[in-house]
């Protein structure tokens, strides 16, 4: 009887110690608090926890367990290539929590994003315009297509010749877009336009000569700060991470 009492007792006191581990594997422990972790990192990437989910990770860590044991046993770790590759993977780990807790203390900020986002929206301009154009290698082309639609060529005709294949086959048309998406001689030309009015000189432009007319004017249909809130924070994020990255290597004294 008393024998059984001491078992009984022993059984209670382990319980709670095998409840901090998922498992003891040749004496070594893994704690439940290991696949606690993998649960996360996996429900993040859109998993469901369940059951059957912290059983694969628990039988994974076995493995692993098992499989580094027997590492160390043969003495793998001593290895030069695979020491190597240790310090490699140990410099990623370190660089990368150096990043994360920079960011982690560096947040950005909703003040910020409502400046970016300002900034961003008054580049585009008040409007957004809907042009045509046609492109040609030459000045004298250019003139010569302005003089066929003085004497009432169709535009969307003329514009089979263009070099730009993206609107060529659309009757030189350029859909919808604010004057800051063109190059600077393109959107000051278009900017100076009325409504169905086309330009009397050719515009010359890096890829060639233009002849543009605007059909039609908007106000900018821009979206909301909240509607870009993730692509700005996400930039804003990385370019306070190249400034720390840029900060650290102007401070280095490099030889």
């Amino acid at each position: 009887m008393k024998r059984v009492l001491m078992m009984a007792a022993a059984l209670t006191v382990a319980a709670p110690v095998f409840a901090q581990n998922a498992a003891v594997v040749n004496g070594k422990a893994i704690p439940s608090s290991r696949v606690d972790q993998f649960v996360n990192l996996l429900t993040k990437q859109g998993q469901p926890d369940s059951p059957q989910l912290r059983e694969q990770i628990r039988e994974e860590l076995i493995n692993r367990e098992i499989f580094l044991q027997e590492a160390d046993k043969r003495g793998i770790a001593k290895q030069p290539d695979v020491q190597t590759e240790l310090d490699l993977t140990r410099q990623s780990v370190l660089i990368r929590g150096l990043f994360n807790d920079f960011l982690a203390k560096n947040p950005v900020t909703d003040q910020e994003i409502q400046a970016e986002y300002d900034r961003v929206k008054g580049a585009q301009g008040d409007n957004e315009y809907q042009a045509r154009h046609i492109l040609v290698e030459t000045e004298a082309q250019a003139r010569d297509i302005i003089a066929q639609l003085k004497k009432g060529a169709k535009f969307e005709e003329l514009a089979k010749q263009s070099k730009d294949p993206g609107s060529a086959s659309n009757g030189g048309s350029l859909d919808w877009a604010p004057a800051a998406t063109y190059v600077k001689p393109f959107a000051d030309a278009l900017a100076s336009l009325n409504k169905g009015q086309t330009t009397e000189n050719p515009v010359q432009t890096q890829f060639g000569w233009h002849v543009i007319r605007l059909d039609d004017v908007r106000p900018v249909q821009f979206p909301s700060v909240e509607q870009l809130r993730p692509q700005i924070e996400e930039s804003l994020r990385q370019a306070k991470l190249r400034d720390f990255q840029n900060s650290l290597r102007e401070k280095a004294k490099i030889q």
